[in-house]
């Protein structure tokens, strides 16, 4: 496989792994209401990041925690939100890489 095959591969899975997402907030702080300073909601009341794409590395909550904000795939034995996608029934889904 050439490299442009491949990396329009990768970017295909990651797209089609974001979709997945249903905008719980879960993995943000929504259920603990000490959400991410940087979590916001849209009219129809789902959750989104305001700075998604530059997310990675050192936010803070509402109180002031500070924690490393990383890609949810490093976080699924940490999340058994049982409304997040990438789980079911608080078990890691096989689907996610």
């Amino acid at each position: 496989m050439d490299e442009a095959v491949y990396s329009q591969k990768q970017k295909e899975e990651e797209e089609k792994y974001e979709a997945r997402c249903k905008r719980c907030g879960s993995c943000c702080g929504a259920a603990s209401g000490d959400v991410c300073t940087r979590l916001s909601k849209d009219d129809a009341g789902r959750y989104y990041c305001t700075v998604y794409d530059t997310r990675i590395g050192q936010q803070k909550t509402i109180s002031g925690v500070e924690f490393s904000c990383v890609p949810i795939r490093y976080l699924r034995d940490k999340l058994p939100f049982k409304d997040c996608a990438y789980y079911k029934d608080g078990q890691e889904d096989p689907g996610c890489f």
